[in-house]
């Protein structure tokens, strides 16, 4: 089938690169995929599997109540590799779709490996390969020779660069569990968070040292240039002495069964693998020195004697200037052939990098074969995201996760908010089940 078809170059394993190459080869189109790990790592990656999950095991919302809920369920309309895998790896996570992350890796890997159409390439690409077409999806650590090149051939084209931070990771047999409790925020879903409330005089405390604690040296690096979407715990505490209690450390739809009563402040552990026996600090993403994680989150009541698995780290992220330089397809404008997919692109999240390179390669695989694109509009969540990255930002171009504000109105007002995700959520999968009537009609 293959035979007149160019052979595709995907470059990076990640979630996007791992997608777009299974799309393609399940198109029948045959994959180079280059994945640089294990002999060269990111300062993020520690597994040497395909599609690693870095900054935690969540992959948000589940229901189809919630943006990351609608965008999983298309994906899974079409074929995904990756939803397929979580699906098959998932562990409890209240409202949320949470994995074990080996064990999700793992079985990336093992899908990849075993398709008769992907060839492995175990290198690190330093340049944009002239052969064409090839896909980039080299994500928020792109190398700097290759990122580079992608600066000379967009042909000095500003690139955007922020800092990201990955959460601590604690043994659940070092909680204290009599100063904690499992539930979920108003009783949603089964009760899988761990709960740590603290009370005034301790959330005083621990927020005082919070602010003052050391954070490990980078150069560069400015509170006003993190992305507010996984910003650092410290910097969120110096913007304010209640910042926390808006954000991470809620207490709202919580009740310490101690007390009967609401806790002044919660720290939100979740589950980070199948077994149970490591949880991840929900939201505390930092640049503090291990020494001071260790004293400052010791602070907590329930984590006072904490075994740390893994301190937080802060690494560096690089994305393309994309609604200048991309297509709807994410295609260059430049030449068509150059594909780019992932967080590179400044879709912000694991679906969302997921689904850019799903929908770049079952174009492009459509167009190798002389096929008209599926043209998913806004009142989808992919389209709504690929419009979003291809020119449908209004203001300084910044990474953006899936959210019903991005897709269509749907015309009529309804004043309940779940009610109308549910109701937007079923108007796009009518959408893509139409789309894919149609299409499959077309192969007949």
């Amino acid at each position: 089938m293959s035979e007149n078809l160019p052979i595709v170059t995907v470059i990076g394993a990640g979630l996007a690169g791992s997608e777009a190459a299974w799309q393609l080869a399940e198109a029948g189109i045959d994959v180079e995929l280059w994945e640089m790990k294990p002999s060269k790592m990111t300062p993020a990656h520690r597994y040497e599997g395909f599609g690693e999950l870095v900054c935690s095991n969540s992959l948000r919302g589940a229901g189809l109540d919630t943006a990351p809920g609608l965008l999983k369920e298309e994906l899974r309309r079409f074929g995904s590799l990756i939803m397929k895998c979580a699906d098959e790896t998932q562990v409890e996570a209240g409202g949320a779709l949470a994995v074990d992350r080996t064990a999700f890796s793992d079985a990336i890997t093992r899908h990849i490996l075993n398709h008769p159409k992907i060839r492995i390439i175990r290198q690190e690409v330093k340049e944009i390969p002239q052969t064409r077409p090839v896909i980039i999806a080299t994500g928020p650590l792109t190398t700097d020779p290759l990122a580079s090149s992608i600066l000379e051939f967009f042909d000095g084209e500003d690139a955007l660069s922020f800092y990201d931070a990955a959460a601590p990771i604690v043994r659940f047999d070092s909680i204290d569990m009599s100063k904690a409790f499992f539930a979920s925020r108003y009783g949603k879903g089964s009760a899988d968070y761990i709960n740590c409330p603290m009370d005034h005089d301790e959330y005083s405390a621990f927020h005082r040292e919070l602010v003052n604690a050391k954070q490990a040296p980078m150069q560069g690096f400015e509170d006003s240039k993190v992305f507010e979407g996984c910003m650092p715990i410290e910097v969120m505490a110096r913007r304010g002495f209640d910042t926390l209690r808006f954000g991470p450390l809620k207490p709202v739809g919580l009740v310490d069964p101690r007390t009967g009563q609401r806790p002044y402040a919660v720290v939100q552990l979740r589950r980070d693998n199948r077994e149970g026996t490591l949880y991840n600090i929900v939201g505390f993403q930092t640049h503090l020195t291990f020494g001071e994680q260790k004293r400052v989150f010791s602070m907590i009541p329930a984590l006072e004697k904490a075994e740390f698995e893994r301190y937080g780290v802060m690494h560096r992220n690089t994305f393309i200037n994309s609604p200048k330089l991309l297509t709807r397809f994410f295609e260059a404008r430049i030449d068509k052939d150059v594909l780019f997919a992932g967080q590179i692109t400044g879709v912000e999240g694991y679906i969302e990098s997921t689904a850019s390179g799903l929908y770049a390669a079952i174009n492009l695989a459509r167009r190798l074969k002389g096929e008209p694109p599926i043209e998913l509009d806004a009142d989808t969540a992919i389209g709504a995201l690929s419009l979003y990255i291809s020119g449908g930002c209004d203001s300084e171009f910044q990474p953006m996760n899936i959210n019903f504000g991005l897709l269509k109105p749907l015309g009529v007002k309804i004043k309940k908010r779940r009610e109308r995700n549910l109701e937007m959520s079923r108007r796009s999968l009518e959408t893509i089940e139409r789309l894919r009537s149609v299409t499959n009609e077309n192969h007949r």
